[in-house]
């Protein structure tokens, strides 16, 4: 597998990955943490022009794919936790939006490792129903930190937070 930024050619596959993210989530007990067209295609354009999206490659083809950003305030909600700490004040990068099309096991590892070794402090957030994301970050080392709130249909709504730290 290897890592590249997205490509406006890729919207379509992107948008194939995202679909079936959702149909997984919701078979595994996650139905709302997405819902029905989360993330919107105006996003993952974005994601593509701002040099942010990324794709997990296998044998030529997008298996996965995931937004990753660096730096101080990488993501603003990030700034207030409740209910805990953050282990680390130092920059961070962020992953959202990681979704895979199931096709390569390990990929989900693969894309968030590869994140890590970009900056060796990573936070991520996750739907308390997400069971199988939360168990991936707690299998890579991560640490719940706290809650956080993010902005949902114009309700606050909680993600729990986790943190892994190369310094701590």
């Amino acid at each position: 597998m290897e890592i590249r930024h997205t490509r406006e050619e890729d919207l379509p596959r992107l948008m194939e990955i995202y679909a079936h993210a959702r149909q997984f989530m919701a078979e595994h007990d996650n139905p709302t943490q997405w819902g029905s067209v989360w993330p919107p295609e105006e996003l993952i354009r974005n994601d593509v022009a701002t040099g942010r999206g990324y794709a997990c490659v296998q044998d030529g083809r997008v298996v996965g794919t995931f937004f990753f950003d660096y730096g101080t305030d990488a993501e603003p909600t990030y700034a207030s936790i409740e209910d805990g700490v953050w282990l680390s004040d130092e920059p961070y990068g962020v992953v959202h939006r990681i979704a895979s099309d199931g096709s390569a096991p390990g990929t989900g590892s693969f894309c968030i490792e590869w994140a890590f070794a970009q900056c060796g402090h990573l936070r991520i957030d996750t739907h308390a129903d997400n069971h199988v994301m939360r168990s991936l970050l707690e299998k890579l080392g991560f640490m719940r930190c706290g809650t956080i709130y993010v902005w949902d249909d114009g309700t606050r709504s909680p993600r729990m937070a986790f943190e892994r730290c190369a310094s701590v």
